[in-house]
Order: C-alpha cells, then structure tokens, then sequence
C-alpha cells in the first residue's frame, strides 16, 4: 500500500496518524493540538506556502511518489511565455502580470447565477454531531470567505425541538439556525445549499424551506456520497434517543425497543445505537425510470419555486455517473458535485470506505470524458464540483484543470472543518465561561499555538482581514474558528493564484487540462492527460531543428 509521509520539516508540519493523499489524518480529532498542514493554515494562512526560518535554512523538495494512479500522479506545468485571461485595466506589461492580480472568483449556475470568491465549496455538514456543535465556525467561516456550505441530510429529523404533524414539518429550530447563521455575514457571494435524502424528502424540507426562505437557498438532491453505498449514519449512546430515533421512522441498529437489548444497555454490555437513513430509488429498475423520477422531482421542486437546484452523486460506476449528468443537463441543474470514494465526514463504516466505490481520479477523469460527450453534441453541461479528498491548493489547482472546461468548483468536505476546531479550542480558553458551548477541549494552549503568540491577534493571521470586513464592534461577535476558516481560505487561495501564474492563466476559466501531465504511465492512462516526457514534444523537437 502507498503511503505517505507523516511530517515535513520544511513547513513545519507533523500528522499524528498516517495521513490520507489529501494530507489530513485518516481520523481527524477535534481535539487535535495538531499540527498537520491544514491546522497550521488555520492559524498561519498564506505565510504556511513557504518553507520556515528563512535567511537561516535551504529547503527542497519531498520525494513525491509517482507510483500508483492518483492526484499525486499529476503534475502542474508552467511556461515561459505568454499570459491568458487579463482582464481590463490589466495589461501583458510585468508590472501588471504579478500573481496577486490572478482572478480566483468563479460562478456557477443554469440561469440564475451564484458567485464566489474562491472555487472551494464545503462538503455536506449534515445530522452529525460535530457538525451541529461546530456550525456557528463553519457557516460564519463560510459567508465571511464568500463560499457555498451545504447542510447536509438529516438535520430536521435527528432534532428532538423540531415539530413533525403527520410525518410533515411544522418547527425545525436546528435547520432554521444553520441557515440564519450563514445569512448573518452573507454578503452576496457563496450560497447556502440544504441537502435532502430519502427521510428529508418524506417529511417535506423543500416545503419548508421554500415557505421560510424563497429562493435564496438551493435546494440539492442526493444519490449518494463518496464515503459509502449506503445512507448516511451517527451513532447516539442513550437508548431514549435512540428511541426516538425509531419513532421518527429511521433505522436504528441494535433496535432499542428489543428487550435484549434492553438488558444489554442497562447492564452497560451496550453503550451506543447507530441510526442509519434508508436508500434511495430501490422503487426504480431501469436508467429510464430512474430518469422519469428525477425529472418529476426537479419539475416538482420548480413548481415549488426553487430557482437553483443542484444534485449530490457518489462513487458509483460508469452508468450512474453518466446518468447524473446526463440527467442534470436534461434538468438543466445549477451544480452537479462528483465525489469520489474515500472520504467521509461522519460515521461511514471503516471498510466500507476503504473497498467500495471508484476513486476520485478515475472517478472525475471519466465525468471530463462523458461531459465533453453532451457538449460535442451540443448539449448544455452542468457546472461541475469535483469532491474527494482535497484540502490543498494544489488540488484545487488539479480539480478545476482535470475536469476543464466544465468544472467550475472543489469540494472540500473534512479540510475546511478543522480551522473550525482548532478556532473553537483557542477560544474556549480565552473565553473559559463559554468553553462547553463551543465545544472546546483546551484548558490552556498548546505549545504549536503559543509559538503564535499569546493573545487572539497575534494567533491568528486572519484576525485582522476578518476585523477589517466586518468591523471591530462585530468582531465579539465572530466565532474564532470562522477566523481560523478565513486564514485557511486565504492560503488555499493565495496558492492558487501563484499556481495560476506559473501556469500564465490569470482567470480560472482560462485553466485547461493542457496545464497538466502525468508523472506515471498508470495515470496517464486514466485520466487521458499527457505523461510529463511527451508533453509539447514535437514543439521541441521542431525548435531544435529549426
């Protein structure tokens, strides 16, 4: 098995745990003091892209494997002449082609058209607790970095304040806090997408979200996810919950109501129950019918008046995948996220996410092929959010060129949450009274946060951008992890930009797959992009004989 590196002394990072390809632990702790890559952004920001100490080190490069087929398999190309995608006043002058000036905002959307700052979007945060206990950080985080944050299935049915009369919403306090929350800082970029599975489509979210919000929240409709091949899952440890859990219609396994099991909780044999949602189109047994239903529900949705509809697939095989786009196009849907097998969020069981389902490579390699298939036939493509174990901006990078031109934003699902613990634990010190409502761990800061500093404006790089945006009265009022979210944010994007100006493309709609290669044959053959030694070749050879 391939495996990766758990430090690097030249940025100064260390994984406790062998790290995944995207970087981060394979079991990211909340009350981690860290320091991976990801964590360090959250604190450091842009300052984490370069090598530490400087004026007193050298530093080279890691050796990176090329073995096996993966986004390490690609590789960045760069040129030496020439620039693409200025736009007015810019000119090819150098003065003006500096990589600050590259543009990183993107958009997506059929019609109505959704902007953002950054081609990042997060993952689908949905009934798990550490989603609910950290959402303050990670929607504020979100609207405060101009970014889309998806609330993820489940969320009305798992809470116990929220009022169903005959299997239909009345009151959902939880869903209604994740939305006000984000709305709060909301300044016209990112958006605000509620997710819906089998249970949540029964008990009538789009109806209630339609009725409280309008058309300012998409709506997102969900085959799967990349994690596992079955619905989503949180396990709860008292058996009343559990209970009603079961109430609510959903599966809960061990049953609490058995007498067995019972006995087994009350003589701590059992400690926890987990709650499993149900699958989706086991009605349904052909590609055809399977395109009937989702064209009903989309008619559906629309009649309801939602104007952005977007649609959640997972790592399913090649007919599924051409369904959903296919499908979406035919819809003509607003966003289609592809995510790739391996990552996880929540609770997906262990093997499951090591077995099942086509990786992200091969995964998002073939969603270019079938895509470019509909636009050579003419055919609209919908705007592609590539989903699967990204968290760097080399990945971003990566994303957006392998699925070019139709890929227009990253998913990025357990990255983008650890500014959130990393900000609520600092917080939770300074702030001791507050510290079990933010879900923080740390009495006293680490020594990773006290090299620092001491005090909340000198820990954080993005103390003073986020005071600046939203002023120094509301500054008491910004959760520390939205803080941490915004530094992170701001490397990935910094990053981005340099990758961009290396690459001579200073708008993202200018990136192409031309600005990779391969750095193996296996990926090559994958992803249909260049090996590294053949790339511009005959260019080469014609200049050498000229």
């Amino acid at each position: 098995m391939l495996q990766w590196v758990k430090n690097n002394d030249a940025i100064g990072t260390v994984n406790r745990g062998v790290p995944c390809e995207s970087g981060l632990c394979t079991l990211c702790d909340s009350a981690c003091k860290g320091k991976c890559e990801t964590w360090m952004s959250s604190l450091k920001g842009r300052k984490l892209l370069y090598p530490r100490n400087f004026g007193q080190t050298t530093s080279g490069a890691l050796l990176v494997s090329s073995v096996g087929v993966g986004y390490h398999g690609l590789r960045i190309n760069g040129y030496a002449y020439g620039v693409e995608g200025l736009k007015a006043p810019l000119t090819t002058n150098p003065d003006d082609c500096l990589f600050t000036n590259v543009d990183v905002t993107t958009e997506f959307g059929n019609k109505e058209i959704t902007k953002c700052r950054i081609p990042m979007m997060t993952g689908a945060l949905g009934s798990t607790f550490i989603a609910r206990n950290y959402w303050e950080s990670f929607a504020v985080g979100a609207a405060l970095c101009g970014i889309p944050i998806v609330v993820g299935e489940n969320v009305v049915g798992v809470d116990p304040k929220s009022v169903l009369e005959k299997g239909r919403i009345k009151e959902a306090p939880e869903l209604d806090r994740r939305v006000e929350t984000f709305f709060r800082y909301y300044d016209g970029y990112g958006a605000m997408i509620v997710q819906m599975n089998v249970e949540d489509t029964r008990t009538g979210v789009a109806e209630y979200i339609i009725d409280k919000y309008g058309d300012k929240v998409i709506i997102e409709l969900k085959w799967g996810q990349g994690a596992k091949n079955i619905g989503g899952e949180i396990q709860v440890v008292e058996i009343e919950y559990a209970k009603f859990l079961k109430d609510r219609g959903y599966l809960v396994d061990p049953d609490p109501y058995d007498p067995v099991v019972e006995a087994a909780y009350n003589a701590r044999a059992l400690s926890s129950f987990a709650r499993h949602s149900r699958l989706g189109g086991t009605d349904l047994s052909s590609p055809e019918q399977v395109r009937q239903s989702f064209m009903d529900h989309v008619a559906y949705l629309r009649k309801l008046g939602f104007k952005r509809i977007s649609l959640k697939t997972g790592a399913y095989d090649n007919e599924a995948l051409a369904m959903a786009i296919r499908f979406s196009a035919d819809a003509e849907l607003d966003l289609l996220t592809i995510d790739g097998s391996g990552g996880g969020t929540g609770m997906s069981p262990w093997n499951m996410m090591q077995h099942w389902g086509v990786p992200s490579i091969a995964l998002h390699s073939k969603a270019y092929e079938y895509c470019k298939i509909l636009s050579d036939q003419g055919i609209k493509v919908p705007d592609i959010s590539f989903a699967g174990g990204f968290a760097r901006e080399d990945h971003l990078f990566k994303a957006l060129a392998l699925g070019a031109p139709f890929s227009k934003m990253v998913c990025l699902g357990r990255a983008p949450m650890i500014p959130g613990f990393l900000g609520s634990n600092i917080e939770g010190v300074f702030k001791p009274e507050k510290r079990a409502s933010l879900y923080g761990h740390w009495e006293t800061l680490p020594p990773a946060v006290k090299d620092f500093g001491k005090y909340p404006e000198e820990i954080f790089a993005g103390w003073e951008p986020v005071q600046e945006k939203v002023g120094k009265d509301e500054m008491k009022n910004i959760p520390f992890g939205a803080i941490a979210m915004y530094a992170y944010a701001d490397k990935l994007a910094c990053g981005l930009q340099q990758f961009m100006a290396g690459a001579r493309k200073f708008s993202l709609n200018k990136i192409s797959r031309d600005d990779l290669f391969t750095s193996n044959r296996e990926t090559e053959e994958v992803t249909g992009i260049t090996f590294m030694t053949e790339v511009k070749n005959e260019e080469a050879i014609k200049i050498l004989k000229s």
